[in-house]
This record gives C-alpha cells, sequence and structure tokens, in this order.
C-alpha cells in the first residue's frame, strides 16, 4: 500500500455499487427488488470484503429496495455485521450530497461501506481518487456495473477532511455469485 503524506490515521471508504435490479412494471424506482443475479451476486460482495479485509466499522446505505437487500445479503456473509445506518439522501445522490453524508461519520469510525447507486458512486470515486493503483482508475472510468466494489485509502483526523483528490484507490472487483 503507497502511504500518502497526510496526517491522521489510514481510513478506508469501501463504495459497494447495490447488485443488479429487477425491473417490474408499475414499481416506483425506489422499490424496485433485487433481480435472481443481484440475489446471487450480493453475498459475494460480502465474502469479497471479508477477504479484502475490508469489514466496516459502519455502512451507510440507501434506503432503496435493491440497497437495502444488497447491504443485507452482504452483511450475512459476516460474523457480526456493523451497524447501518440507512439514509434516504443517498438515494440517487451526487458527489456533494454523497460527501456530505460521509462527513458525518464519526472520527472512531477507520472503515466505513457506502452502499449506493450510479452515477453516483462511480463519480464518487472518481472525484476522491488522485491515483490509483495499476489501471484501476481506468477500470472505473470504462464501467462501474452493479454489485462492484471500490476500495479508497486516505489519512485523515477525521471524516470531516476528507477532500476530492485525497484518496489512493487501491482496489477494484466485481464479485460474482455462483449459478
Amino acid at each position: 500500500m503507497i502511504e500518502r503524506a497526510a496526517a491522521g490515521p489510514l481510513r478506508r471508504l469501501v463504495v459497494l455499487r447495490h447488485a443488479k435490479s429487477a425491473r417490474p412494471e408499475d414499481v416506483a424506482d425506489h422499490e424496485r427488488p433485487l433481480a435472481a443475479r443481484g440475489r446471487r451476486d450480493a453475498p459475494a460482495a460480502g465474502r469479497a470484503l471479508a477477504d479484502l479485509d475490508c469489514l466496516p466499522g459502519l455502512a451507510l446505505c440507501s434506503t432503496a429496495v435493491r440497497a437495502r437487500r444488497t447491504w443485507e445479503l452482504a452483511a450475512a456473509q459476516w460474523g457480526t455485521p456493523p451497524p447501518v445506518r440507512f439514509d434516504p439522501r443517498l438515494y440517487h445522490a451526487d458527489v456533494p450530497g454523497l460527501l456530505k453524508v460521509i462527513r458525518e461519520t464519526p472520527a472512531e469510525v477507520e472503515t466505513l461501506l457506502l452502499v449506493g447507486h450510479n452515477p453516483g458512486l462511480e463519480d464518487l470515486v472518481l472525484a476522491l481518487a488522485d491515483d490509483g493503483l495499476d489501471d484501476l482508475l481506468d477500470q472505473v472510468r470504462a464501467k462501474f456495473p452493479t454489485n462492484a466494489v471500490a476500495v479508497l485509502d486516505w489519512r485523515g483526523a477525521t471524516w470531516h477532511d476528507l477532500l476530492p483528490g485525497a484518496a489512493l484507490l487501491t482496489s477494484v472487483t466485481v464479485p460474482r455469485g455462483r449459478r
């Protein structure tokens, strides 16, 4: 891992785009459920986070049904899931809106999981990362698909210190479940 030249402890923001959703007729966007593929893939995201040693101290999750279900299926893969806050401001939020919610995170949380939607999450990853290992930034620019997990490392005394360009993108993965 590359050390960042900033004050404060190493912090980690893990960004998880909700798993593949269904599009049933006459169902409002906020209420859309996961598709069969999403129900298979979301647990794989939980296993991937454990394998990456990225289990969060707190999760922030959109209130949309597909995001909540992604969280539930991913967190079920861990022995003891962390506390979660379901926040309606995360539903289709843009970068300033996402940063506002993230910056409210208590200072004692070192790893934060954010579960939400595109294009906001992709834009957030690209805004926060001033660099990435290998070609990770190019991967995110090309596509940040459903169930994608991005890991950003940075140093700061509090989450309020997280600014655009302050983080290093250390991992991008798209976990897929078994058929």
